[in-house]
């Protein structure tokens, strides 16, 4: 199970009744993105993803750069006959209502969107501490992903993507059922002159009485140990400060030992105190030491090295897409074509779709449980918890 992939698990399809619940508690107020004051705005181009130029030319320049046809400044020269529009970063955000301050559905609760906090901080860090930042486009082959909703089952997701100098595509979801169900998805790629980690955050909420978390820096090496030695020691005394976000995700869906760190941030839970006191300020400074990380390290814009980058990030979109335990959830609630369309445009852009487009996977929640008390192995599935059964029948 991934990070990217928890987000809309295909148990949301199920209702909330599956999960037992606890007493919600009050969520902790917005922080600026640096922690001290609020971002100031800031002044932005409508692009593609990185460059200014089509998506569908886009999609052809890095079909061609894979099989080493062209070089990357030819991409970088690349342009439309006349530059694009400005966009205010506000105007970008505001898009579809955002931040939303009401639920589509019900809740009986006073901080309905229990993760917009996350949205909300994420996008003023952007904005504050990312060179060059820019919205780039929704649509591929004709489809806007910026936005969907199901009214007869009050749902809705909207979906943002960014670049900046540092980050070739920064992407983020929000899905939105009410006390049903809240989800905060974001994945943050490196610019190709980067040979980093993906960073990956998953935040959940089931009927407000089950909670599944996940933040990482998702290694794009082949070998573990080779980002093990150079990345980890770095997420480590972060984590150490939590014991509620040392869990460890089930095999159900995915090998962790592919395109995940043993540092990642892992959590299943039923308080949602812990929402507040602890994954809210680790999600931050997860974000904050990504970056630090990015600028600590010298660019390297050598052809062989950026489309080696490429190649394992367009992996890593591959294995995710295929693995998607989200495909259900989309599927029921905007359609089968919408749902292929979105996973494989938009959340894994790079990704190659195979014959027979996407596999409905089981409902279930996923990933093994927290740590118990006093240490020891993580917890398995709830008990009493019944066995997953097939999201939707084909």
């Amino acid at each position: 199970m991934k990070p990217q992939h928890l987000i809309f698990s295909a148990s949301l399809i199920g209702s909330a009744d599956a999960f037992v619940g606890s007493s919600a508690g009050a969520f902790a107020p917005r922080t600026s993105a640096a922690g001290i004051l609020s971002a100031p705005s800031a002044t932005l181009r409508m692009d593609t993803e990185g460059d200014s130029i089509s998506r569908a030319a886009r999609k052809s320049l890095e079909n061609r750069l894979f099989n080493g046809k062209l070089s990357l400044d030819g991409i970088k020269t690349t342009s439309v006959s006349s530059p694009p529009p400005e966009v205010d970063l506000e105007l970008a955000q505001a898009k579809h209502g955002m931040p939303w301050v009401e639920t589509i559905g019900s809740s009986e609760f006073e901080n309905p969107l229990l993760y917009m906090p996350f949205w909300e901080w994420q996008m003023d860090f952007m904005g504050s501490e990312l060179s060059n930042l820019r919205p780039i486009e929704h649509c591929d082959d004709g489809s806007d992903f910026g936005y969907n909703e199901n009214s007869k089952k009050k749902a809705r997701i909207v979906n943002h993507c960014y670049a900046s100098d540092e980050y070739r595509k920064i992407r983020m979801s929000y899905y939105d059922a009410g006390d049903s169900t809240q989800v905060f998805n974001s994945v943050w790629y490196p610019d190709p002159s980067y040979n980093l980690p993906v960073l990956g955050i998953d935040l959940l909420a089931f009927g407000r009485k089950k909670y599944l978390a996940i933040v990482d820096f998702q290694p794009l090496y082949e070998n573990e140990e080779d980002h093990a030695a150079k990345f980890e020691h770095i997420l480590e005394p972060i984590k150490e400060e939590y014991d509620s976000l040392k869990g460890r995700m089930s095999a159900k869906f995915y090998d962790e030992t592919k395109f995940f760190s043993k540092q990642m941030l892992f959590a299943r839970f039923e308080d949602d105190n812990v929402v507040s006191d602890d994954l809210m300020p680790a999600f931050q400074r997860y974000v904050q030491a990504h970056l630090k990380l990015l600028k600590s390290v010298k660019p390297d814009d050598s052809l062989q090295s950026q489309k080696a980058v490429l190649e394992r990030q367009r992996a890593y979109d591959t294995y995710s897409a295929e693995r998607d335990p989200a495909a259900g959830l989309f599927a029921a609630m905007f359609g089968k074509e919408w749902a292929e369309d979105f996973i494989f445009d938009f959340l894994f852009s790079l990704s190659e779709r195979k014959e027979g487009g996407i596999q409905i996977p089981p409902m279930g929640m996923m990933g093994g449980g927290p740590p118990p008390q006093g240490g020891g192995a993580p917890q398995g599935a709830p008990q009493g918890q019944s066995a997953p059964q097939p999201a939707i029948r084909r």
